[in-house]
C-alpha cells in the first residue's frame, strides 16, 4: 500500500543540502538531503515522533509541528497545505461519482464572453464545459468521447507534443495539480482509475508522479500551436467557481493588438460563420448539436 505522507516528505528532504540548513556536509552520508533525525532535531519533535509521521501514523500531529516541518524542508505554501492533507485526509466530503454538473448560469457566462477562450475544469481534470472560442482553439469537442480530460490529453494523445510546443512543462504542470488533487481526495476511486492508466500507459507520467510535484492552478502563461492559425501565446487566470465545489473557470488571455489576438479574431469569425457553438452540457442534460465546421 502506498505510503502517500512518506513518499512526499522523503522527496522533500532529498532535495535539502545539510550546508543550507547550518549542517555540516561532510562524512559519508547514505541518504541524499537530510536524514529523518536531522529533520526531526531542526523541528523540534523527537526522532521516534518524525518517523511515525513519514510512516503514515501522524494524524495526531498539530499545526505546529507540520508547519516546523514545513520550514525545515521548505516547503512553499502549497506544499505545505498538501502536507496537511496528506497527514489529516478529510474522509467526510462525499466524492462525486460521475461527471460533475455545471450550472447552467455558468455555461451562459461562458457563452457570453465571445471574445475569449474559457473553458471549465472540474475534479480529476476534466473539462466539464466550454464556449465557442475555447472549443476553437482545443478542439474539446472532437476529441473522442471520454477524452474531455487535460491530463489523457497531455499524456495520452500523440498530437499534444505538437499542439503544445512547451510540453515538458504542461506535462509537469499537470501531474503537479493532479497531485493536489490526490491529497485532498484520497478516497476518489475515479482519480485513482486514472492514475492508474496514465502510469501504465505513459513511462513519462509514471516518472513524473513519482517526483511527488505539487501545483495549484492559478494563473501562468501557456504556448499553443494550432493548427490552422499557428502558434498561440496566452495568458490564463483560473477562478474559482463559488458555490461549485472543485470546478475552476480557465480563461486564456491575449493582449491587444498582439499577433494572439489578431488570431483568436480570425478564429472567432470563423466559429461565427457556422452555427453558435455550444458549451458541453451538464450530466443528465441532453446533448446539444454541435457547431458546424468552419469551411
Amino acid at each position: 500500500m502506498e505510503n502517500t505522507v512518506g513518499d512526499f516528505l522523503r522527496s522533500r528532504r532529498a532535495r535539502i543540502r545539510p550546508e543550507e540548513v547550518g549542517l555540516p556536509s561532510h562524512g559519508r552520508r547514505r541518504v541524499q538531503g537530510l536524514r529523518r533525525e536531522e529533520v526531526a532535531q531542526l523541528a523540534g519533535v523527537s526522532v521516534d515522533y518524525y518517523i511515525r509521521l513519514e510512516q503514515g501514523r501522524g494524524g495526531s500531529a498539530s499545526d505546529a509541528v507540520l508547519d516546523a516541518v514545513a520550514r525545515v524542508l521548505g516547503l512553499d505554501d502549497v506544499e505545505a497545505a498538501h502536507l496537511r492533507s496528506l497527514t489529516r485526509p478529510s474522509r467526510t466530503a462525499a466524492v462525486p461519482r460521475g461527471r460533475q454538473q455545471v450550472r447552467e448560469g455558468t455555461r451562459l457566462l461562458l457563452d457570453l464572453m465571445p471574445g475569449v477562450p474559457a473553458f471549465v475544469l472540474g475534479r480529476r481534470m476534466d473539462v466539464l464545459a466550454w464556449n465557442a472560442l475555447g472549443d476553437a482553439v482545443h478542439g474539446f469537442s472532437a476529441r473522442p468521447s471520454g477524452e474531455a480530460n487535460a491530463a489523457r490529453h497531455a499524456f495520452l494523445d500523440p498530437a499534444a507534443r505538437e499542439f503544445y510546443p512547451q510540453w515538458e512543462a504542461v506535462a509537469a504542470e499537470t501531474v503537479a495539480y493532479l497531485r493536489l488533487d490526490a491529497g485532498r481526495h484520497p478516497d476518489d476511486a475515479r482519480l485513482a482509475a486514472l492514475v492508474g492508466e496514465l502510469s501504465v500507459r505513459s513511462e513519462e507520467f509514471r516518472r513524473l508522479w513519482a517526483d511527488h510535484q505539487v501545483r495549484q492552478k492559478t494563473h501562468g502563461v501557456k504556448l499553443i500551436r494550432h493548427p490552422l492559425v499557428g502558434e498561440l501565446d496566452f495568458g490564463y487566470e483560473t477562478l474559482a467557481v463559488n458555490g461549485s465545489a472543485d470546478q475552476l473557470l480557465v480563461v486564456f488571455t491575449a493582449r491587444p493588438g498582439s499577433p494572439t489576438a489578431q488570431k483568436l479574431a480570425l478564429l472567432a469569425s470563423w466559429t461565427a460563420e457556422g452555427a453558435p457553438a455550444e458549451s458541453a452540457p451538464a450530466e443528465g442534460a441532453p446533448e446539444r448539436e454541435a457547431p458546424a465546421a468552419a469551411d
